[in-house]
């Protein structure tokens, strides 16, 4: 059986989980040497992208999928429940580990560490049959994965990505987030997104910086000095060109409850990371989904109506480009390339523990 010290070695590495924007929602609690708690929470009251809090229950899933393969190099079977009577917007997860001596290592465990979020042009060299059958077979059962990767497909794809690019940058709703998750001038971070990971050019992120300091100048720069066109370009419609397709993950039955999104977001982890195992680099393109999410629901994402027309606009586009009837829970784009100058790293593991029993804050 585990002891402690094989549970914060596991933890360890179970940290590497990716979330949006870097957020990290979980904390960890060691109950038992056989039994780890994790204490989720979501976004939802702050991160305009965090519709339902499903974008968070999705990073809990890669973080329980994390933990399991983790587990697996130690000889350990882990298997998690949702605990009975926590709330959607702060779940626990009671995770069991068992010995197992019939268990091999998961072959992707050296990719959780290195694992991350490339978001400048990649190769659009084609896919390999090898590199296309890994990221078919990755999510597993109950999910379906669509390629697109000719040209044509990769430009529809692009200007989906830069009417949807437009709604971030001009809502005000979204400018705190935006404001809230950048570390500005740095190269690494424990808890944001580092500048220099952004994907811009050091003039064009000069520039955000300095605008971003009040939603004043940045309304008034997307007004009247093209203020969304940099951006727009270098973080949106070059990317979805330049790479090798874009992925996208549906399950077999939509997504209704927090189980589901975080089954979703177990089976988005196994393809970033299976991605990584045959050498590819991933970018996240979750927004037109969330959108898609708003939209559906005829809920409101700002206060401004042009933006929920747009939204309504954007949110027909992924049907139409994308299709997957609602069901689609991951999108990204793939593509050959070198490892990121700069990326996000993890909060010590001693900040993402609590005693047993205590209560967390968020």
């Amino acid at each position: 059986m585990a002891d402690r010290d094989t549970l914060i070695k596991i933890l360890d590495l179970a940290r590497w989980a990716p979330s949006g924007d870097n957020t990290q929602p979980w904390r960890f609690e060691s109950v038992a040497d056989h039994h780890i708690a994790v204490h989720g929470h979501d976004t939802r009251d702050w991160c305009l992208y965090d519709f339902d809090g499903h974008a968070s229950h999705m990073a809990h899933g890669a973080l329980l999928e994390t933990l399991r393969i983790a587990a697996s190099g130690f000889g350990l079977r882990a298997q998690w429940a949702r605990r009975a009577g926590t709330p959607d917007s702060a779940p626990v997860f009671d995770v069991q580990l068992a010995d197992d001596p019939a268990l091999a290592a998961d072959p992707l465990i050296p990719f959780i560490e290195t694992r991350c979020v490339q978001r400048r042009p990649l190769q659009s060299t084609p896919l390999t049959a090898a590199q296309r059958a890994a990221l078919q077979a990755a999510p597993g059962p109950g999910y379906s994965v669509r390629l697109f990767e000719s040209l044509p497909e990769r430009r529809q794809i692009a200007r989906l990505l830069w009417a949807n690019a437009h709604i971030r940058l001009t809502c005000p709703e979204a400018y705190p987030v935006h404001k809230t998750v950048i570390e500005w001038g740095a190269r690494f971070s424990t808890d944001r997104i580092p500048e220099q990971a952004v994907g811009v050019d050091p003039l064009t992120a000069r520039l955000m910086r300095w605008v971003m300091k009040s939603w004043e100048r940045v309304d008034f720069f997307n007004r009247y000095l093209l203020g969304t066109v940099a951006p727009r370009i270098q973080l949106d419609y070059l990317p979805a060109i330049r790479c090798a397709a874009h992925v996208l993950i549906s399950r077999e039955t939509a997504a209704q409850t927090v189980e589901d999104y975080v089954d979703a977001g177990a089976a988005m982890q196994r393809v970033w990371l299976t991605a990584e195992s045959v050498g590819l680099r991933l970018q996240p393109e979750m927004t037109p989904l969330i959108f898609r999410w708003y939209a559906a629901q005829r809920r409101s994402v700002s206060r401004l109506p042009q933006i929920d027309a747009a939204v309504a606009r954007v949110g027909a586009q992924v049907d139409a480009v994308l299709g997957a009837e609602g069901r689609a829970v991951f999108f990204c784009r793939v593509g050959s390339g070198t490892a990121p100058h700069a990326r996000s790293l993890r909060r010590p593991l001693a900040e993402l523990m609590v005693a047993p029993g205590a209560g967390i804050s968020n």
